[in-house]
């Protein structure tokens, strides 16, 4: 199979050239965004790092064509990079995300030199690369904060590097769940793991991360409590665990009695995995004919949004979700029901 970088109905995609195999085809269709074109005759792929990475691990023995890949002294800074995010304490998740997505900028950009790039590429990347491929607010917005870091610390570029500017602010509202769809959500698995990874997801509010970082230790039963280490920004953080909820968690406990985390993997003492994670709430979704896009991270917005409409105060919310700001748990009262079942329109006045 050969892969070509080309340029489709004005977008950067990899078209893969290769003769009919059922097998391939059936590989190529697990990748994200994939698509048959009539119109080349082939089939095409985005033409992101997450894409591309993703045809090498399905499909090794695929040849390159015009798919540029970083030069050695551009490969070498960013190890730089790594190293550097690594002395200031950067989660691992961050400095994969920053290395991937300045990498991809420093491919766009050849043949020039990393010293040799300007502002103006910045610009050029944003129009002709993410734009055009329809990415989304929050990968510009990443791109910005690592190229800034990249070029400030590693590159100690001339330009000013608030030069490379961020997108204007979205001001989205969180996906919030009625109460009846995640109870029926909770209770579609009969395996008593999968109900309790999802059901203490939304009982604690938890990211996704934070729920597989969990160790049985974590678990203080005597004192109602849920310790959550090294959350978001490195933080720690307790929640509350009600009777109901530490019940659950002693009877999967009883059953699986898991030693290094929480939730294991199929052998003890692995991690179990996030991907196995999103697994589980797509069969969940799945077993009640649930079609909207629903993701873990709409349990912990709808576990807010069910407080704040039980009356619980902004203030303690805020510290059970672990945010630093107010403002950001302040986006829930635009979606809460409980102030806004209770104006009336005036149209019931005609």
């Amino acid at each position: 199979m050969k892969a070509t970088k080309i340029t489709h109905n004005k977008q950067v995609c990899i078209k893969l050239e290769f003769e009919y195999n059922k097998q391939l085809i059936s590989l190529i269709k697990q990748i994200p965004n994939s698509r048959w074109s009539y119109k080349q005759g082939a089939w095409l792929l985005p033409y992101t790092k997450e894409a591309f990475d993703e045809l090498v691990r399905l499909c090794p023995d695929v040849e390159y064509e015009k798919v540029p890949r970083c030069r050695p002294e551009a490969n070498k800074q960013l190890q730089e990079f790594t190293a550097w995010m690594q002395h200031k304490r950067y989660s691992d998740s961050t400095i994969e995300t920053y290395c991937g997505i300045v990498k991809s900028f420093l491919i766009f950009c050849m043949p020039k030199e990393t010293q040799e790039i300007t502002p103006d590429d910045m610009v050029r990347y944003v129009n002709e690369y993410i734009i055009a491929n329809h990415l989304s607010y929050a990968y510009q917005n990443q791109l910005v904060n690592g190229a800034k870091l990249f070029f400030r610390e590693i590159i100690k570029t001339s330009f000013n590097v608030d030069t490379f500017e961020r997108p204007r602010k979205q001001h989205t509202l969180p996906n919030v769940l009625s109460k009846e769809e995640v109870k029926a959500i909770l209770q579609a698995h009969t395996n008593i793991k999968h109900r309790t990874m999802l059901s203490l997801i939304y009982a604690c509010g938890l990211r996704r991360g934070e729920l597989i970082n969990l160790q049985p230790t974590d678990v203080q039963s005597n004192r109602g409590l849920l310790l959550i280490r090294q959350g978001k920004g490195k933080k720690d953080r307790v929640v509350s665990l009600s009777d109901k909820t530490i019940e659950m968690l002693r009877e999967y406990y009883k059953m699986y009695k898991p030693q290094t985390w929480l939730f294991e993997g199929q052998n003890k003492g692995e991690q179990y995995s996030e991907q196995s994670l999103q697994l589980v709430l797509k069969q969940a979704l799945k077993k009640i004919a649930i079609t909207k896009p629903v993701t873990l991270h709409w349990l912990r917005h709808s576990y807010a949004t069910h407080l704040l409409e039980n009356g619980t105060d902004l203030r303690y919310i805020q510290e059970l979700l672990g945010h630093k700001s107010s403002k950001t748990t302040e986006i829930y009262t635009h979606v809460s029901n409980k102030s806004l079942q209770k104006i009336k329109s005036p149209f019931d006045d005609l």
